[in-house]
């Protein structure tokens, strides 16, 4: 799920006010297409005007800007026609025929259809014009030339639009092409090769960014979401909470600006598609040895007030511990993430004030972090694989290095 993530929608074109021969149902459609891809989550910087850009999108060989995609003529992409954005989104490829990066997900978003992609942009030449030029990206060299995108493309790309199932029903099909394409699920969940490419055989079987963990969303019963009906899918994409877990980091900002925004018929056709994706079966992890649970165990007497002593926690306010899926991921990143930093819960209508997790950075050694997740990855059922002081350590410092 920014998707982790969390990148989305670059480069999208059209020109202010609504044009001749698009009426506003077009433009409201346009709109909900907009939403569900969650393009304003990259192309809004933090207290800029919404879709002018200039948020910075970390990847593993430098920082990318994302555009202004407002109706500019100068610094937004005012010009553009429909063709100019379907090739942006279809082919990836950009002004003057140059490559786009792959953090603009178009090897997803490939799979729009002409007619949706059309709507797209009459909904974006409603935008106001916000004058807001396109920083440059800071890459590695020699990623500064785009002309090597086509051994990438070759190596990772498969151009072509999304086509039903017709052994599957039209509510598997519909949740299908708004995970595959206008969601972009996998650019966050699926796990990348050393050149960011997707490891397509492990499909949204999780996957890093932003030192955040994307997790398993497969219907893997122990790291995945085996274990949710329809109707926790649907209540987590709507509200950022279910029995299960809460949502938090680019996740929460996911839920939070498109999919509590959609239709509930769509978030069910997500459900329906998720839970019949299998994944591969995690393998349980033999016990830690008792010293270290034992140390573990003492470290829990503070978390155990909000978490309770059989971490089965307050369902939608404390997030159960027992079970979850994401407590249980091999890649502990995000648990400890959220050890150092805390996190707050997402206000929804129902639940305006959610509960909020402490951050333990200058309370907790790295090894009593990594004693007491340990201890919480491996008991009331659980299984994970150690977290070592080192882990600990290596991300405290990725976090709060100088920027």
């Amino acid at each position: 799920m920014r998707r982790l993530v969390l990148l989305s929608c670059l480069l999208l074109g059209a020109a202010h006010g609504t044009a001749v021969g698009q009426d506003e149902s077009e433009v409201e459609r346009g709109r909900y297409l907009v939403t569900a891809a969650d393009c304003a989550a990259c192309h809004t910087a933090p207290g800029g005007a919404a879709f002018a850009g200039g948020r910075a999108i970390a990847t593993p060989f430098g920082t990318l800007y994302a555009p202004n995609i407002t109706s500019d003529r100068e610094t937004g992409i005012g010009t553009w026609s429909d063709d100019d954005l379907y090739k942006a989104l279809h082919s990836g490829r950009g002004h003057g025929d140059a490559h786009l990066y792959p953090a603009f997900p178009y090897p997803y978003f490939t799979r729009l259809t002409r007619e949706d992609v059309v709507a797209m942009r009459a909904y974006l030449a409603t935008v106001p014009p916000v004058k807001n030029v396109w920083r440059a990206a800071t890459l590695w060299w020699p990623l500064r030339y785009r002309f090597l995108m086509t051994g990438w493309n070759l190596l990772y790309f498969d151009e072509g639009t999304f086509r039903p199932n017709p052994d599957k029903s039209a509510a598997w099909n519909r949740g299908a092409y708004l995970v595959q394409a206008l969601g972009h699920c996998g650019a966050c969940h699926t796990p990348k090769t050393m050149l960011g490419g997707d490891r397509s055989s492990h499909a949204l079987e999780g996957g890093l960014f932003d030192n955040w963990l994307a997790p398993n969303i497969t219907g893997d019963s122990r790291i995945g979401i085996g274990r949710w009906s329809e109707d926790d899918v649907v209540e987590y994409l709507a509200t950022g909470h279910n029995a299960h877990t809460d949502a938090a980091g680019p996740m929460a900002e996911v839920i939070a600006s498109s999919t509590s925004k959609l239709h509930k018929e769509d978030l069910r056709a997500i459900a329906i598609y998720l839970k019949d994706q299998k994944g591969s079966a995690g393998a349980p992890m033999p016990a830690p040895p008792r010293d270290v649970m034992a140390a573990g165990e003492k470290v829990y007497d503070i978390c155990a007030a909000c978490h309770e002593d059989d971490g089965k926690g307050q369902p939608r306010l404390f997030t159960p511990l027992a079970g979850n899926a994401a407590v249980q991921s091999p890649d502990p990143t995000t648990i400890i993430r959220l050890t150092l930093q805390g996190a707050d819960g997402l206000p929804t209508a129902s639940q305006p004030t959610p509960g909020t997790m402490p951050g333990y950075r200058s309370k907790l050694s790295d090894e009593q972090i990594a004693a007491v997740l340990t201890y919480i990855r491996n008991s009331w059922g659980n299984s994970a694989p150690m977290v070592s002081a080192s882990d600990v350590k290596a991300l405290r410092e990725r976090l709060h290095a100088p920027q």
